[in-house]
């Protein structure tokens, strides 16, 4: 009867973790539904400081709740973006963006850079689906754009979101960078050169000539405005929101909530780079290391929010020119182009992945990874052989598990003699016992060790698949076409041919099921645990992961699954070198089920 309650309390047990499981992915890893809008209550941006934009169209309407992803989810925000993006960039007042890693342009009314999508990157699985969009104009509903210019003192005529600039050349490009310029009623005479590389990184060389008879003040000034319609999922293992880096240390504390509620943030430190993230994309704005301007994060309300850089005032005498040199990054979050970035002087530019506190182990595991995907070219090999190499590493760990394995066998009669001789004294039983381990040079906590050092390996590769662009919509075989994506097929609607989509543990996977599978036999293959409660619950631990893991990347069951096939065949080869520890195991096996016949007989 006591062995039947204990099985009962922990089959409940697993009920309610199963249920909560599903209940905490369901808030955490939402796909669709619906969240509140995001809405600043503070006043409009007082004109001294630089330009606020309309809210989009529709802005005030609760978004979708955001997904890893990011990007808008609702068909009537697609259709008014399709429309709004045809109209604005038909516009004649264009010069052309042209590059290798992007493609856009920068409206010549405003001087503002509101169209931008990324060439290597598209937005589904698909080769041929549209490359993502990063950029597009202010009041469309999906509106982020950067933004150079001035605020003036004393009345001074400054460009603003409507003055038309005129261009020195039709397109920019790595070889040809384009100046654009504007000239005031007073004869100062505003100038913005663009200059881009071949990736995602954009200077603009800022100055302002005084023609003019007397002395002006100026401030210029730098923004990058969002909305949050767009943005991807913040959870509290990966970062998507306003980020900057402020003397050095790149701080991931701010939230477009908590922005929206103070209206504005202002750090402290001298900015090194500031603006917004979302898992996989990054637009920041980046000064000088000699300037020192004042970094802030601004809520606009509708949603709509500005990181911005205020630099301060400076006097232009009659017939000269000041100027000053900014840098904006637009682009996906390569791990390999941002630290090439970090050594031409960007401090710390790759932790905008937020790689957590254990970067020191994750980034090796994506090197590895990383290196053997180029290898290959096939990334679901590359875990394999990632795999491969993690358990080859602690084959020796794991023969030495077994051999203290067999250790503890071997004294289990000396110890069921001390639990016997001291049944009534379980302190006394307990110093005895540790006695035995001692003289028999036997160490209980061995068996845990192999455990042990894969735990930070397995959450190593679940943050490297979760959050690195290198590993997003990368193939393995057959219908696995993201291995950085949960697994796409649903047994229960025969993989598609019954028209309903399973969701929660419904959509149980292949892979998940082939986990389930490979850990039922691994425990099968181990030492059965002496009490006969500990093994039923052993025996369905592997189902339970089953339903637990079924909603994760593909990737990481891929690992594990391969991980359960190589301790399979580890325990088959080190049971062959310990035959007593396996003849053993099915002594306690026989034992173990004569004592579950037994109890079944007395209920």
């Amino acid at each position: 009867m006591e062995n039947q309650r204990n099985m009962i309390l922990a089959v409940v047990l697993m009920g309610v973790i199963l249920i909560g499981w599903q209940f905490g992915l369901g808030y955490i890893y939402p796909h669709m539904g619906t969240k509140p809008a995001v809405v600043a209550t503070a006043p409009a941006t007082p004109a001294s400081t630089p330009l606020a934009h309309a809210a989009a169209p529709g802005a005030d309407a609760a978004p979708a709740k955001p997904t890893r992803e990011g990007g808008l989810q609702a068909p009537q925000d697609l259709a008014a973006e399709a429309s709004d993006l045809k109209t604005a960039l038909a516009s004649p007042t264009r010069v052309a963006i042209v590059a290798p890693d992007v493609m856009g342009s920068i409206n010549l009314s405003g001087a503002v850079l509101d169209d931008l999508t990324l060439n290597r990157h598209r937005e589904t699985t698909d080769p041929n689906s549209p490359p993502v969009r990063l950029f597009s104009p202010a009041g469309s509903p999906a509106q982020h754009f950067a933004q150079v210019g001035w605020i003036g003192d004393n009345g001074l005529a400054t460009p603003n979101g409507s003055t038309l600039w005129q261009a020195d050349g039709p397109r920019l490009t790595p070889a040809t960078p384009v100046t654009l310029h504007w000239t005031n009623p007073t004869g100062q005479t505003f100038t913005l050169k663009y200059a881009i590389d071949d990736h995602y990184m954009i200077t603009v060389a800022q100055n302002v000539t005084n023609d003019g008879a007397t002395p002006v003040s100026v401030r210029p000034f730098a923004q990058v405005n969002r909305t949050d319609r767009t943005a991807s999922l913040d959870t509290w293992q990966v970062h998507s929101g306003p980020i900057g880096a402020f003397d050095g240390a790149v701080d991931f504390s701010s939230k477009y909530t908590g922005v929206a509620a103070a209206n504005a943030i202002t750090h402290a430190g001298v900015p090194n780079w500031i603006g917004f993230t979302d898992i996989y994309w990054l637009s920041v704005l980046i000064p000088d290391t000699a300037s020192h301007p004042v970094g802030s994060y601004r809520a606009l309300g509708g949603g709509l929010f500005r990181a911005d850089l205020v630099y301060p005032a400076v006097v232009v005498a009659p017939h000269q020119t000041i100027g000053q040199n900014l840098r904006v990054f637009a682009g996906a979050k390569e791990n390999a182009l941002l630290e090439a970035y970090e050594k031409q002087g960007i401090a710390n530019l790759s932790l905008s992945i937020d790689w957590g506190w254990f970067r020191w182990f994750e980034k090796p595991i994506f090197w590895l990874l990383d290196s053997l995907f180029k290898a290959v070219k096939n990334f679901g090999v590359a875990l394999i052989l990632l795999t491969l190499i993690v358990r080859g590493a602690m084959f020796p760990i794991a023969q030495r598990q077994f051999a203290s394995m067999a250790a503890m066998r071997a004294i289990q009669p000396k110890m069921k003699a001390i639990q016997e001789r001291y049944k009534d004294d379980k302190p006394r039983a307990q110093q005895e016992v540790m006695a035995l381990y001692k003289s028999e040079g036997v160490n209980p906590l061995a068996g845990c060790l192999p455990m042990f050092l894969q735990i930070p390996v397995f959450f190593a590769l679940y943050k490297v698949l979760v959050l690195t662009i290198e590993m997003r919509h990368q193939p393995f075989v057959g219908w696995i076409h993201d291995l950085s994506a949960p697994d796409p097929s649903h047994v229960l609607n025969l993989f598609g041919l019954l028209p309903f989509e399973p969701s929660g543990y419904f959509g149980l996977g292949v892979l998940a099921i082939a986990l389930g599978t490979t850990m039922w036999l691994q425990f099968k293959l181990q030492p059965a645990a002496m009490d006969p409660s500990q093994q039923q619950v052993m025996s369905i631990m592997p189902w339970m992961m089953m339903f637990v893991m079924s909603t994760f990347a593909s990737g990481l069951l891929i690992y594990w699954i391969t991980s359960n096939l190589l301790t399979i065949g580890q325990q088959r080869y080190l049971y062959s070198r310990h035959p007593q520890l396996k003849a053993q195991a099915n002594k306690d096996q026989t034992d173990i089920d004569r004592v579950v016949k037994r109890d079944g007989k007395k209920t």
